[in-house]
């Protein structure tokens, strides 16, 4: 049967402009990087995309290597893309982005023209589309020239392979680089998307100056710091979880006893405000004034909704601020820290 979306979709989800541009994106983005991959569309993961569409979330982001296996997330939402969605096109805006290893040899992966321009090319076709509204840079490459790499966006932007260019996991320094670069070429970068969370707020140093000043908008990946963030791991490490799986980038070694203390304050915050550990992290993250949108990953419908019900509270008292404050600090849990040290 034929998905039909819901006719008031857009009744309850807020949208926030990104950065200086026109493009409004939900508080809530979508993203496939865990849980859309296999050599088989998932059920529940099909489920998944349509509720979230039903429930106003307009923004779908993947990159070439999500899975596993690499590729496999793109492949799959190009068939539903295809069967199911095509006719809401001019309702979605997808990413996607290179610069993570994909294929073997020595053009596989990092920023240069070569990667980049083969990497979209091949996204494209596995998702069924004629251009992405995003493309990013998905990190920063140090032993290529930042003008390739924007030679690269250049020529998939001026081509109409994409609508709007982003980069991933920059440092300040870089984007501040970058945005010199395609600015010389009248190329606006409307987005960046960082991991940021409260227990991972690298950012806070001062990339966030840099975006508001610059005009571009920030969709804060891996808010719930993958699912630390949330009642699961109070008690340690459960069998069924992330940190359990064989393919997984959450190392056991991230959960601390100090991670899982301040993870236990943190969700007594919550508990008083009336939320999840999860809503309330979601809540935090979006109210940085820089941040556009938050994007976050979900198994299940279950997971969405909660997920989605935190736009019921995102305001915060002076007081829970300053307790969140003090309470949540770095928890060295930053796994794209190399590209962003630069």
């Amino acid at each position: 049967m034929t998905y039909k979306a819901f006719e008031k979709r857009y009744s309850e989800m807020e949208y926030r402009k990104c950065g200086a541009s026109g493009l409004k994106l939900p508080l809530i983005s979508l993203g496939l990087w865990h849980n859309f991959g296999g050599k088989t569309i998932n059920p529940e993961s099909k489920k998944v995309l349509f509720k979230a569409f039903d429930l106003g979330i307009t923004h779908f982001d993947l990159a070439n290597n999500y899975g596993p296996p690499y590729g496999s997330a793109e492949a799959n939402f190009g068939k539903i893309m295809k069967r199911d969605l095509k006719k809401y096109r001019d309702e979605l805006i997808i990413s996607s982005k290179a610069g993570y290893d994909m294929w073997d040899g020595p053009y596989g992966e990092w920023g240069s023209k070569k990667h980049v321009i083969a990497s979209c090319d091949q996204s494209l076709k596995r998702m069924n589309l004629d251009y992405v509204d995003i493309f990013y840079s998905h990190r920063f490459d140090p032993n290529t020239p930042l003008e390739e790499t924007a030679d690269a966006l250049e020529s998939i932007y001026r081509s109409g392979k994409a609508q709007y260019i982003g980069i991933s996991s920059y440092s300040a320094k870089q984007t501040k680089k970058m945005y010199e670069i395609l600015n010389s070429r009248n190329i606006k970068i409307l987005i960046h998307q960082p991991s940021y969370s409260l227990i991972n707020r690298w950012i806070e140093k001062d990339l966030t100056k840099t975006l508001i000043n610059k005009g571009i908008g920030c969709i804060a990946f891996s808010p719930l710091a993958q699912g630390m963030l949330s009642e699961k791991y109070l008690k340690g490490i459960p069998k069924v979880s992330r940190a359990n799986q064989k393919i997984t980038s959450l190392d056991k070694k991230l959960i601390t006893s100090r991670n899982i203390t301040m993870i236990k304050e943190l969700n007594i915050i919550a508990k008083k405000r009336g939320q999840s550990l999860s809503q309330m992290s979601i809540a935090w993250v979006l109210n940085n004034k820089a941040v556009t949108s938050a994007l976050i990953g979900v198994r299940n419908l279950k997971q969405l909704k909660e997920n989605v019900d935190t736009l019921k509270r995102l305001d915060f008292t002076n007081n829970e601020l300053s307790l969140i404050n003090k309470k949540a600090k770095d928890g060295n849990i930053n796994l794209w820290l190399a590209s962003s040290s630069h």
